[in-house]
């Protein structure tokens, strides 16, 4: 992976190509506001899907040129509004703003939980400072850890890779270009007005399933081939015509991770059928999917959701007394399975990056690779960071020994002068003091010592889990393991653990995306300062949006998110997973997943997960013919779980997409794909995000009132589950 990082993009750098410019930050500002409302959106699908960071680049890329031609370049306003052609660096900078608001942050999950099921609306001041804090934190610690995970060489962050040379494409081929935008407007055009029909006109095309329009009236088809509505089924052999639902990654995963994810969906297949009727777990007696916690009373007629607020006191702590009179509540006995698989992939991952890369973590954090960095000397224009400074004896660089060890990116870096450590050592102390004073102003109950507690896990997790990324472009989220551990640390407690996974959890995805956009900024040479800039602009602005269109999708469509199987539109199955799972091991831990409960295998997967990848690494060394490299436990564990949420009939379409781009398109095509295939992805996505954006606000219900589309056979008159499947009537 080295070599391609080398050989595939450019070393060389031009460093007086300006980012700092009216047109990134207009631009930024408006692809954060498009990116943050269209992910804040998506986090109240039915199924999780995330904002195309490549169809943002390409968008950007649209902007910043048109904005180049029509501003005009003359005089005083003209010199400063287009004071030279559109760069690379200004793009780069724009991608990094945008992409860090376009994510929805994770204090809006706990915000939106506490809202709907606690009856607690904070002020928004303060609610605004924990998105804050919360985002904010993990940069400080990106900053402590960016000389081993960005800097080295082995750190590729494969992820990047086809980012950096779109960006590199961008600018550096101006005679493909036409052709290229050409393609793209003529698929972004198409899939706009196709993506019309699945979203609202004709949601039937979603998922067309044989076998649901077969047989309607069987709960067994509907369990194994539904899956069109949120928590339907699998999908088994659904075609689905809906990007949005589909995605694009498989237009560009690497074929091992395709293979690997593949394996590990059709075994999820098996083990969700297996576990359900063979009544693991009382299965029979709850839904065959659904984030949901049920109560005893639940059976196969009617689902009876577990009432949380009888176990609870005024405090939202857990009455012991009122529990024994209500009993214990279950998971679906797939989502269960889910969290097991969840358990097995976290600790496979660590066992398998020993077995099969411990010399290169070993190389990374075991060796001094670097010699003693000059301590920064500020001067009056030090924080002037928008003004190009050429290196200077005061600032900080590395002496000569070292430099011909640097990675050769890195190498051109060092005529930028770095971001002080103090500037991530501030944002770290700022956002722990506004974390302390949100909690206890929240009453969270999670005490100050829990709260350093999670940001010590957090950090720990971020220097290990980091390589793992920056190695392998594969990493396990690890919510579930801190969400165990803070049930056992403030047992009775689960608005204490939903902060204490906030702060244990979130901070290290912050982190770890911090770190990423800092290789980002290595690979296409922005300077440190600036991605440190935007990436902190990107997320302060982003979480406000957050905040603001959260507030009014609880408010308008609160009775949908609460229900369990929620619409093909809308769902609160994020919300209801988070909710159950504060409940479960924040308030519930000893009752539910101690050894001798019921649940005792989620906890017990921790440790056999270790021996996973065990097999596969000593047969391949016994018989290295055979390919076993290539098996990635990690990424088959985690896929285990994958289809115990959301809108499943997409799933089909894309892994038969993504082996046909891969065996077919990239083998027999090369020329084209390297050209035209990310171009294409990025229309695809540019399109269908465009009309979720639209069609959420005009016609679904985003803006305070519905307009559906007149009921007809397309969307099943506008009752029971779009692909015809029967819908169960113990969902209510």
């Amino acid at each position: 992976m080295e070599e391609i990082a080398l050989k595939a993009l450019h070393i060389d750098d031009d460093p007086t190509l300006n980012p700092w410019t009216f047109r990134m930050f207009l631009i930024g500002f408006g692809l954060s506001g498009f990116g943050s409302a269209l992910a804040t959106i998506f986090l109240f699908k039915p199924q999780s899907v995330s904002v195309s960071i490549i169809f943002l680049t390409v968008i950007s890329y649209v902007a910043g040129n048109a904005m180049e031609y029509i501003i005009p370049k003359t005089g005083k306003v003209g010199r400063w509004l287009n004071p030279h052609p559109f760069n690379s660096k200004e793009h780069l900078a724009i991608v990094i703003m945008a992409g860090s608001a376009s994510g929805a942050a994770a204090a809006t999950e706990v915000l939106a939980t506490q809202k709907l099921y606690y009856n607690i609306i904070p002020n928004a001041a303060v609610a605004i400072l924990l998105l804050f804090s919360s985002q904010l934190l993990g940069y400080g610690m990106a900053g402590v850890l960016r000389k081993s995970l960005v800097y080295p060489t082995k750190m590729v962050w494969p992820s990047i890779l086809p980012l950096s040379a779109l960006i590199e494409t961008l600018h550096r081929d101006k005679v493909v270009m036409k052709k290229k935008f050409n393609l793209f407007w003529i698929v972004f055009g198409a899939i706009a007005v196709w993506e019309w029909f699945p979203q609202y006109i004709a949601p039937f095309l979603t998922g067309v399933s044989v076998f649901c329009l077969a047989n309607q009236k069987n709960l067994v088809f509907t369990n194994i081939f539904g899956g069109t509505s949120g928590n339907e089924g699998l999908g088994l052999m659904s075609v689905s015509f809906d990007w949005q639902y589909i995605g694009v990654s498989c237009f560009f995963l690497p074929l091992i991770t395709l293979t690997n994810s593949f394996i590990g969906f059709i075994l999820c297949m098996a083990l969700y059928i297996g576990v359900y009727y063979g009544n693991v777990w009382d299965a029979l007696r709850f839904p065959f999917l659904s984030q949901q916690l049920f109560s005893a009373d639940s059976n196969s007629t009617l689902f009876d959701v577990y009432n949380q607020s009888k176990i609870l006191d005024v405090n939202n702590e857990l009455d012991t007394v009122r529990l024994a009179a209500v009993g214990i509540p279950s998971f679906a006995t797939t989502y269960a399975t889910y969290l097991l698989t969840t358990n097995l992939a976290v600790t496979a991952t660590i066992a398998h990056i020993m077995l099969w890369n411990r010399e290169e973590v070993g190389e990374s954090f075991s060796r001094p690779s670097w010699s003693k960095i000059k301590n920064y000397r500020p001067t009056a224009n030090s924080f002037m960071f928008w003004k190009k400074k050429q290196p200077a004896p005061g600032s900080e660089r590395l002496d000569d020994a070292d430099i011909s060890d640097l990675d050769p990116h890195y190498r051109q870096m060092l005529a930028y002068s770095e971001v002080p450590s103090s500037w991530y050592i501030l944002i770290f102390m700022i956002s722990m003091i506004l974390g302390i004073f949100c909690i206890y102003n929240l009453k969270s109950t999670l005490p100050w010592w829990g709260f350093l507690v999670a940001v010590t896990l957090s950090f720990m997790s971020t220097l290990f889990f980091g390589a793992l990324a920056g190695l392998i472009g594969f990493t396990v989220p690890i919510t579930s393991l801190i969400q165990l551990i803070g049930g056992y640390l403030h047992p009775g407690k689960p608005v204490a653990n939903m902060y204490f996974v906030l702060f244990g959890a979130n901070a290290q995805a912050q982190a770890l995306y911090l770190i990423h956009n800092l290789k980002l900024g290595q690979y296409g040479k922005l300077s440190p300062k600036c991605t440190f800039t935007v990436q902190i602009i990107g997320t302060m602005f982003g979480a406000i949006v957050n905040y603001a269109l959260m507030n009014t999708i609880t408010t308008n469509q609160r009775e949908i998110l609460l229900s369990i199987q929620g619409t093909n539109i809308w769902s609160g199955q994020v919300i209801q997973s988070f909710n159950s799972n504060a409940i479960a091991f924040g308030a519930l831990s000893k009752y539910m997943f101690s050894v001798g409960r019921t649940y005792q295998w989620i906890v017990l997967a921790l440790p056999l997960g270790f021996a996973i990848p065990l097999p596969f690494y000593f047969a391949h060394r016994r018989f290295p013919t055979l390919g076993l490299d290539y098996v990635v436990t990690p990424v088959l564990t985690w896929y285990l779980g994958y289809l115990s949420v959301g809108i499943n009939s997409s799933v089909m379409m894309y892994f038969i997409i993504g082996f046909v781009v891969q065996f077919h398109i990239r083998k027999k095509y090369p020329e084209w794909f390297l050209k035209y295939n990310y171009i294409l992805a990025a229309a695809i996505s540019g399109g269908t995000e465009l009309l979720v954006f639209v069609t959420t606000f005009a016609v679904q219900g985003a803006s305070g009132k519905a307009v559906p589309f007149p009921a007809w056979w397309g969307n099943n008159y506008q009752k029971g589950n779009v692909d015809f499947c029967m819908r169960n009537p113990a969902v209510g």
